[in-house]
């Protein structure tokens, strides 16, 4: 065994020993390629979504010169009809290129690679002919050994994400892949499949891809690979009934990815930090660079500044990610930023609607560490005005929040849209999005007898009481939907009964505007509640 040609099954059996979600039915997606025109798969997915432990497994199936029938025996992929075929049976070349940049450098690495898996060719497959390239040598172990190679390479694209990396080294290392994968008189002969994993897809050059060959599921369009893409909801709801975890906690904080045909999709490394530890929290920025969001959100890009306000906001954006050319230097619109973010896990994607979002609470709260950082001379000025607006309507500056709320209803709904029920929750929503610091904002809660438009909740740490938000919009058909109308309906459906177990202060905050009036001029009532 050789640590780049046929490793073996190690790295499998230590992640077996331990707490085991099965995914090994990707392995039957893997065989069913195996010697057809799509058996070059890439498979881009956000940091932490499982792509190493996938590779891992691929190896420990494939591995000729090992026995690991009893690692997969009692798994999905032992019912698979392609199962016996083609286990233990190929070379493996895994090359985890992370791992070879920390081992020498960005300049020396493709050096590094092709000299070392040299090496151990010569080594393992003694009878190999000499060759005077690398493809060619591959080509000549081939030969020697009567077995083709399934090629893992797992974080294909650090050295594109790379912040130290130039165009010169970019363009040698797609060089070294299309010797690989793009000249067919090689790559058929050598490699019976390829499986390369990575946050971003290829890289296009052009207008191709540099490696066109390869069949692309990133976690935009995951094709048959969708349910491997990271924990479902099945997954989940196993995980949380054997460990007695609360399954409702662990989709506030980790649910929110969303995959056609799939449904919701969960970071797994969070949710399995969360059951070993026994914590809800952000386990994000452990397993990621704490400076890339902010990096990118002070992009100065048209529209992006007025699409981070509504996300924080907890609504959706719409999003044309086809024009992305796949590299993070080469950001030209507020499109090609929310794409990447998308890719990076930072947002989810709604193919259907064509829109992301953030997620969950734990990548809220990346945000709302982020959002105060942000140069952008709006942003600077609409967070400000928001965090205000929580401290005026926590001191019940009543004239003071209606006259924000009215600003913000303004500058973000036109005349068509500025009177629905979506429009006024959103009001709300967008004038208050810099609630992460003190609050949780709980949406359609039900209380009483009825569903109260917003709760916001105070973290455990906050001074701040808690709200319970109306806003009504008031016409001559409609006399009673006055400020003072909004606070009695909290009251007569007993709104606050959503905050029974609360045992501090509890506000309700009744706002409503004259649909008659050419103004819209909004009016506040601002009543306190002790819980």
């Amino acid at each position: 065994m050789g640590i780049y040609i046929n490793p073996g099954n190690e790295a499998f059996r230590v992640k077996r020993n331990g707490k085991y979600v099965d995914k090994s039915g990707l392995i039957g997606v893997v065989n069913r390629s195996i010697g057809l025109p799509n058996k070059l798969s890439c498979i881009s997915r956000p940091r932490r979504f499982g792509k190493s432990y996938a590779a891992q497994m691929l190896c420990a199936y494939y591995c000729v010169g090992c026995d690991s029938a009893p690692l997969f025996d009692d798994l999905e992929i032992a019912k698979d009809a392609t199962y016996r075929q083609y286990l233990n049976q190929y070379n493996v070349l895994y090359i985890d290129i992370s791992g070879v940049i920390g081992k020498t450098s960005l300049c020396e690495m493709l050096k590094f690679i092709t000299d070392t898996v040299s090496n151990e060719i010569y080594e393992l497959f003694p009878n190999t002919k000499k060759a005077n390239t690398f493809a060619d040598l591959l080509l000549n172990a081939v030969a020697s050994t009567g077995r083709p190679f399934i090629a893992l390479i797992d974080e294909w694209d650090a050295p594109i994400r790379d912040k130290q990396t130039t165009e010169s080294l970019q363009y040698d290392y797609l060089q070294f892949l299309r010797s690989l994968f793009k000249d067919s008189s090689i790559t058929d002969k050598v490699f019976a499949a390829a499986y390369i994993t990575g946050i971003l897809p290829i890289k296009k050059d052009g207008s191709q891809s540099a490696i066109s060959e390869f069949w692309e599921y990133t976690i935009l369009k995951p094709g048959p690979f969708a349910q491997y893409v990271g924990f479902t909801e099945d997954d989940v709801k196993n995980l949380c009934n054997e460990s007695h975890v609360d399954l409702d906690k662990m989709r506030f904080w980790y649910d929110g990815y969303k995959i056609k045909g799939i449904g919701a999709v969960y970071n797994p490394n969070s949710v399995m930090k969360a059951i070993q530890l026994n914590e809800f929290q952000s386990y994000w920025s452990a397993s990621s660079d704490p400076t890339s969001l902010l990096e990118y959100l002070n992009l100065d890009k048209e529209g992006l500044g007025k699409a981070l306000i509504e996300l924080m906001a907890g609504k959706e954006v719409p999003l044309n990610p086809r024009r992305f050319r796949n590299d993070p230097s080469s950001l030209n619109s507020e499109d090609d930023v929310l794409t990447l973010l998308t890719h990076y896990g930072y947002l989810s994607y709604d193919e259907e609607r064509e829109t992301v979002r953030i997620p969950n609470e734990e990548i809220r709260i990346e945000y709302a560490d982020s959002i105060h950082y942000v140069t952008h001379t709006e942003t600077i000025q609409r967070v400000k005005r928001s965090v205000q607006l929580m401290k005026d309507t926590a001191d019940m500056h009543a004239d003071a929040v209606a006259a924000e709320l009215q600003k913000v209803h303004t500058e973000e709904y036109n005349p068509r849209h500025y009177n629905n029920e979506q429009s006024l929750r959103g009001t709300i929503k967008l004038a208050y999005f810099a609630y992460k610091d003190e609050y949780i904002q709980l949406e359609e809660l039900a209380g009483g007898t009825g569903y109260a438009d917003i709760v916001y909740l105070p973290k455990r740490n906050s001074d701040y009481p808690a709200l319970v938000i109306e806003l009504k919009a008031l016409d001559r058909s409609h006399p009673q939907n006055d400020a003072k109308g909004a606070i009695a309906q909290i009251k007569n459906r007993n709104y606050p009964d959503i905050l029974k177990n609360y045992t501090d202060e509890i506000l309700l905050v009744g706002i409503s505007y004259d649909k008659d009036d050419p103004d819209k001029k909004h009016t506040c009532v601002i009543e306190s509640l002790q819980g």
